[in-house]
């Protein structure tokens, strides 16, 4: 195999995973897809309504809702009876972002096709762009995407690493609580067993049995 061949292949491996599929949505239902994201993080994302019968318009009933979102609450996109649609943004915010669609409830009930397209990171970067405005070769191309996706790799070992402090931070709070919690338990336990010692004592000592 020659040099650039085992480039292009290394290249390839290196490469982050697109989500793109289609689903079923029925009316009168919602379905929901998450892409986790860190802060300043690139996505774009590409739906459309697929029409099974070509040459003729999507009837009014086959338009969807979208509404893009993070974890917090804030939105970024939203296609009110749509059927088809593209968002584009940077993340402000680490966490998972939800992409929801939705049909109206109709009668009867029916089910639509949705094509998705949702990338982010390196894949999100229009790389037909970046070639046209700089003027470079195909070997200088692949080696921008190269450093990209290596540049990549690096950030998201660092965002994965700050992922896993918060979760070993809240795993030492939680263990500090249960510990305090079972202390208290077993506190509570000890008086209701003093309690109850005393007044079988009281209740013996009045009946003249001790």
């Amino acid at each position: 195999m020659s040099g650039f061949g085992i480039f292009i292949l290394t290249l390839g491996l290196l490469s982050f995973v697109v989500q793109s599929l289609r689903f079923d949505l029925e009316s009168g239902h919602t379905k929901c897809i998450a892409e986790d994201l860190k802060s300043n993080a690139m996505t774009v994302g590409k739906y459309s309504v697929v029409n099974l019968n070509e040459g003729y318009p999507l009837p009014d009933s086959h338009k969807v809702i979208v509404r893009v979102t993070s974890s917090h609450g804030n939105n970024y996109h939203y296609g009110n009876l749509v059927d088809s649609g593209q968002f584009a943004f940077t993340a402000v915010e680490s966490g998972d972002y939800m992409a929801c669609f939705s049909v109206p409830d109709y009668k009867p009930v029916f089910t639509l096709t949705v094509d998705f397209d949702w990338r982010s990171g390196v894949a999100a970067k229009d790389w037909s762009n970046v070639a046209k405005k700089g003027q470079i070769d195909i070997m200088e191309l692949e080696l921008k995407k190269l450093h990209d996706i290596v540049t990549s790799i690096h950030d998201e070992m660092f965002y994965l690493r700050e992922r896993e402090e918060e979760m070993q931070d809240l795993n030492i709070v939680t263990n500090s609580r249960m510990a305090w919690l079972s202390f208290l338990s077993l506190l509570v336990c000890l008086s209701v067993a003093g309690l109850q010692l005393w007044h079988l004592k009281t209740f013996f000592e009045r009946k003249k049995l001790l």
